[in-house]
């Protein structure tokens, strides 16, 4: 599609969405419950959209960062639960139970701020226990014995009901390394401790990000909580059999063709001097559009079905591109700045990057465009 009347867009091909979601169901255990990540605009993608069709889907979760994302969720008429899984002040605890979502509890203090804040509402705050275990994040350390004390005292705070416990893994898209099992017994030998303490079940257990999805899925138990793969991409080099398509295109195009002798400077900075006469595209698509201006003279976008590198520097709203060697480009013709090729994984690379920041760093100014929808 060209959506002649749109300079820079994003396509969303929320069919794809399914199908990596069917894909990574197929992998887990029988039972294992799905937490759809869609914090952070699901990555990029719409947070509505994304949070509408995981819930048409079936999956048990859907997992945001903060509030506000939750209220989100919610004023779009989401009913599925959701859990948010950072820290949130405690003055919103009534809020967040008042929308009938799950907050994450991994400090002693948050605990007993929320448990203050709940008197009185006539409502409790549905909880999952956050434990850490190696992240060096959020979460009552496991390896200390005060701090599981304290974890043990929460479960039983008034106006908090915990019906969950997790932990999050540091180093899962390293399937050579043993620490994401060393964090794995910890967790485990933690619900242990919690359990002889309290004498209670923990609830739905779950800590296996995209990463352990992939290598690691001996770790599954109740949930997962898919983030990256779900739309399409892949946390490292290892596919774990599953076969994902991008859920995101970036596309722009063509807005104007220029002729340049050997000798001249490209863009600011004067950081490219043609090395022989040059034809160049202009493509209206920049660092205030979310493309890094640290992949400037890095990376080459696709068009008509062929390479183009990339030249000079990224400016705030466009960049330009080598068609030399491409005498059939005209102005209007769609050029794919990432998605099928190149990939996002492919230009974070070369940014030095994650795909994950590519794709949070799409600007709202870039029109989301459902297919499939």
């Amino acid at each position: 599609m060209s959506y002649e009347d749109l300079r820079t867009w994003a396509e969303i091909d929320l069919a794809r969405l399914d199908e990596n979601y069917r894909e990574i169901r197929r992998v887990l255990p029988e039972g294992c419950r799905f937490a759809g990540l869609c914090k952070a605009n699901a990555y990029g993608h719409g947070i509505e959209a994304v949070g509408r069709r995981l819930e048409a889907l079936g999956a048990e979760y859907i997992a945001v960062s903060c509030y506000s994302e939750a209220l989100e969720l919610r004023s779009a008429g989401i009913r599925s639960n959701i859990l948010i899984l950072a820290p949130s002040p405690a003055v919103l605890a009534p809020a967040i139970a008042e929308l009938g979502c799950t907050q994450s509890i991994g400090d002693a203090a948050a605990a007993a701020a929320a448990s203050e804040r709940m008197k009185g509402t006539g409502r409790s705050l549905e909880c999952h226990l956050k434990l850490e275990t190696g992240m060096g994040r959020t979460g009552f350390d496991v390896m200390d014995s005060v701090e599981l004390n304290a974890a043990a005292k929460a479960l039983s705070l008034p106006g908090l009901e915990f019906t969950g416990v997790f932990t999050h893994f540091a180093v899962s898209d390293e399937p050579e390394s043993d620490f994401t099992l060393r964090q794995f017994g910890r967790f485990n030998g933690a619900l242990e401790q919690l359990e002889h303490i309290t004498g209670k079940k923990p609830g739905i257990r779950h800590c296996a990000n995209s990463g352990a999805v992939v290598n690691f899925r001996q770790t599954a138990m109740d949930m997962v909580r898919p983030g990256l793969l779900l739309y399409g991409l892949y946390p490292g080099a290892e596919r774990g059999g599953m076969d994902l398509k991008p859920v995101m295109s970036v596309k722009t195009r063509v807005a104007e063709l220029t002729q340049h002798r050997a000798g001249d400077t490209i863009s600011y900075g004067r950081i490219y001097t043609c090395e022989r006469d040059m034809r160049l595209a202009v493509i209206p698509i920049g660092y205030a559009d979310g493309l890094h201006r640290s992949l400037s003279g890095r990376f080459s976008v696709s068009i008509n079905g062929r390479r183009a590198r990339q030249v000079g520097r990224i400016c705030m709203d466009m960049c330009m591109i080598d068609v030399t060697e491409l005498p059939d480009v005209r102005v209007g013709d769609v050029v794919t700045v990432f998605g099928d090729s190149p990939t996002a994984d492919e230009l974070g690379g070369r940014a030095g990057t994650i795909a994950y920041e590519l794709l949070c760093a799409v600007s709202p100014r870039v029109a989301r465009i459902y297919l499939n929808e």
